[in-house]
């Protein structure tokens, strides 16, 4: 069974670190800072996260479930990506399980180590196995400005 994400003090200076890393552009390359504005207060909410290339395209993935910058993306439907003192402006679109399944396999290879206990699946596991997992873990499809 898989864990359940928890924001604990470790994670938040984790997050704090990793934020300044990304804010001086260093880092893994698929590191990213996410700003979408709050659905209810409208303010922007902040977080680092993992891009992922699949098939040619650039995908979010919320390996830890329907957290806060999920729902916030949906409502909105826009996002702000940062690295460095490169800022674009997208707009995302929630995969459907067939479509994430791909998607989530590729993540889960490339962030195994970090993001791995909270799966049910592992990367050699059939693709139902992801479609089935998909639900659990959003994927995002992310277009152009």
């Amino acid at each position: 069974m898989a864990k359940t994400y928890r924001l604990s003090a470790f994670r938040r200076l984790g997050n704090l670190v990793t934020t300044g890393m990304i804010k001086a552009g260093l880092g893994p390359a698929g590191l990213h800072l996410l700003t979408v504005r709050g659905r209810t207060t409208g303010l922007p909410r902040t977080t680092p996260v993992n891009l992922i290339v699949c098939d040619g395209r650039r995908w979010l993935v919320a390996p830890y479930g329907n957290v806060g910058w999920v729902r916030n993306a949906r409502a909105a439907g826009r996002v702000e990506l940062r690295r460095g003192r490169t800022v674009q402006h997208a707009a995302v679109r929630e995969a459907a399980p067939a479509e994430a399944a791909p998607v989530l396999r590729s993540y889960l290879r490339r962030l195994r180590p970090v993001v791995g206990p909270y799966f049910d699946v592992r990367p050699d596991d059939p693709d139902a196995a992801f479609v089935a997992e998909a639900p659990r873990h959003p994927v995002f499809l992310i277009s152009g400005a």
